[in-house]
């Protein structure tokens, strides 16, 4: 029972240790903003990659750099800034998706701030639909259009 109890206490004082240090450390949402953080693409045709710019501002007191960008599958291709973003100035994150694949996607890239431990997610979402299923979209969304 005493080993139980204090298996228990010494969980509790590390769960509230780790807490209080991230509660308190510094986060990119404080040095960068950004005009979206999430994308939809819609209904894109299976092998047509595309790509997204992710713009973002730097809203610190001091030149900020992105260190790493990188994603959640090799089917997409983040880009960053290769130089610091000045104080103040405007900058983006590329995101290229390969669309491989036929079916709904739903992927994050991970943005790395210098000096910032957890990085910030950025989201691109949509539906790759084989050559045949786009030209049946294409076709309907127009036939729509054309009749409103």
């Amino acid at each position: 029972m005493k080993k139980l109890l204090f298996t228990m206490a010494a969980f509790a004082i590390t769960t509230l240790a780790v807490a209080q240090q991230t509660e308190g450390a510094p986060k990119a949402e404080n040095l960068i903003s950004f005009k979206e953080k999430k994308h939809d693409f819609g209904k894109i045709k299976q092998g047509t990659p595309v790509t997204f710019d992710f713009a973002f501002q730097n809203i610190s007191d001091k030149p900020v750099v992105i260190e790493n960008a990188w994603a959640s599958c090799g089917c997409t291709t983040p880009t960053k800034p290769e130089q610091p973003v000045g104080k103040g100035k405007n900058s983006i994150i590329k995101a290229g998706f390969n669309a491989a694949a036929a079916g709904p996607f739903d992927k994050t890239v991970y943005v790395k701030v210098q000096g910032i431990e957890i990085p910030l997610e950025l989201r691109i979402t949509g539906d790759v639909l084989t050559a045949a299923a786009y030209a049946k979209y294409e076709t309907e969304k127009k036939t729509n259009k054309g009749s409103k």
